[in-house]
């Protein structure tokens, strides 16, 4: 249960990575990302999702953009990711926020409290792309990229880019330089129906280094919405004990 939980975290896994965005990290072509242009998301949206493994509703998940924050000097969005399930006997609480520069999409902060079973966990990294590095909880900081992304940052970051039917993407921009690059692949284009309505979908396949739900011999899709918004409608993977499933259930697009 614990992976499904993680799972929860759209293009996130925890431990999962992306890097640098700069044309030499980034194969073929990268899809466009206009720094300046406006963003489709704002603060205060707010995504609710229902979790199913299998046919069984386990819990929901919550994505909300908290609000506009200051981190060392750089203008952030400051978004938050909670997970609440519950499978027989075996319970997950988890929290997750992330910090990145408006302009750049750059990861500045990331903080993880996870609560599943007897297991807790409480880490926050800081990044700094000036000098690529990274720290875990205050330690000596580690070789990084230049550009970082963590697991709740990476699912806006997708938001924004111009992704075209039939391509697929590298993308060296996790904070973790060893779990690079992450595989993005645009399978297709589907209408689908889901708790929040029926849209039109691009559906995409996510491959990561890491033997989560995202691993490169995984078959993880995750739907994004048509349209300028890419809200991430649905994301299946399959895990040992079944299929994890997690579908929109409300859309709360705050000051928009």
């Amino acid at each position: 249960m614990r992976s499904a939980s993680l799972a929860l975290l759209g293009l996130v896994v925890l431990g999962m990575g992306f890097g640098a965005a700069d044309a030499e990290n980034v194969r073929p072509t990268s899809p466009r990302l206009p720094n300046a242009a406006p963003r489709p998301f704002s603060v205060g949206e707010r995504l609710t999702y229902n979790a199913k493994v299998n046919f069984l509703h386990v819990g929901t998940g919550v994505m909300t953009v908290v609000g506009i924050d200051t981190v060392r000097g750089h203008t952030t969005f400051h978004t938050s990711f909670d997970v609440h399930g519950r499978m027989l006997f075996y319970s997950v609480n988890d929290h997750y926020e992330s910090w990145f520069d408006t302009l750049t999409m750059a990861s500045l902060r990331y903080k993880q409290d996870i609560d599943e079973g007897s297991y807790e966990r409480e880490r926050t990294f800081e990044m700094y792309p000036d000098r690529q590095t990274f720290s875990e909880n205050g330690k000596p900081e580690e070789p990084g990229v230049a550009l970082p992304l963590d697991d709740g940052s990476f699912i806006y970051f997708v938001r924004t880019l111009d992704l075209g039917l039939g391509q697929s993407y590298e993308f060296n921009r996790y904070f973790r330089p060893d779990r690079n690059p992450v595989k993005l692949t645009v399978l297709r284009k589907e209408r689908i129906k889901v708790p929040a309505g029926e849209f039109d979908a691009i559906v995409v396949r996510p491959a990561i280094k890491t033997k989560g739900i995202f691993s490169e011999s995984g078959n993880a899709e995750i739907w994004f919405s048509d349209d300028s918004l890419r809200l991430m409608l649905r994301m299946k993977s399959g895990l040992p004990f079944g299929t994890l499933q997690l579908e929109l259930k409300n859309i709360d697009r705050g000051g928009l």
